[in-house]
């Protein structure tokens, strides 16, 4: 069923969380994690899974997404916060190639 795809399309970002909450941490220093608003931080967690490791689209259409979410489901200041955390953490992948 429906939970199933779901589920399916999460468990390859939660084997991965570790990893991608270190890089938002690092691309975000001024916000631990935990006092990040919820929806940015599942918005940044599927957009560095897809950015990092799904590379599937090009980054401009998986940062546009993002930000066009955030604007939609966070907060005022959610779309400019999102869009720099993924701005920087492009920069932080290209560092490590």
């Amino acid at each position: 069923g429906k939970n199933n795809t779901i589920a399916k399309e999460i468990k390859p970002i939660i084997k991965r969380l570790a990893e991608i909450d270190s890089l938002i941490a690092k691309c975000a220093p001024d916000w631990p994690i935990d006092k990040l608003n919820k929806i940015d931080l599942a918005i940044l967690r599927l957009a560095i899974y897809e950015l990092r490791v799904e590379k599937k689209n090009p980054h401009k259409v998986i940062i546009d997404e993002a930000v066009e979410l955030a604007k939609q489901y966070g907060s005022q200041n959610s779309s400019k916060f999102v869009n720099g955390v993924l701005g920087a953490a492009l920069k932080e992948k290209n560092a490590d190639r």
